[in-house]
């Protein structure tokens, strides 16, 4: 499962945008179709990354964005299953590109201001 090695490089990627005195309360980001990712299993891995520290409460919000296959003479091929591909338009038989579906980015983060006494280490 890829998406714990993820879902651990995006957590130390968000503590170190993380400022002083805070702890993350949203974490959103998008994900690709091509990305080879899946996003329930990156929420589960997430989930397992931020316990036990002082982050635990913080969520992952995945916004997902799918591939599109597009002919040059008809356009989109709206015809695809999800996750499966086609290497000729249904209706003119040119081959199809694909366009999209490759992100994997930190969109934003959401902090919320720590009690004093508490300090966040990791």
């Amino acid at each position: 499962m890829h998406e714990l090695s993820i879902a651990e490089s995006l957590f130390e990627l968000c503590r170190e945008r993380l400022p002083a005195g805070h702890r993350l309360a949203t974490v959103q980001i998008d994900v690709g179709e091509l990305s080879s990712i899946e996003p329930e299993l990156l929420r589960f891995a997430w989930q397992a990354v931020v316990a036990g520290s002082p982050h635990t409460d913080a969520t992952l919000q995945v916004t997902w964005h799918r591939a599109e296959q597009l002919c040059p003479r008809c356009g989109e091929v709206a015809e695809r299953q999800p996750g499966s591909w086609l290497r000729f338009c249904p209706l003119c038989l040119e081959p199809l590109s694909v366009r999209g579906g490759d992100q994997l980015d930190l969109v934003a983060i959401t902090t919320i201001p720590l009690p004093a006494d508490l300090e966040v280490s990791s």
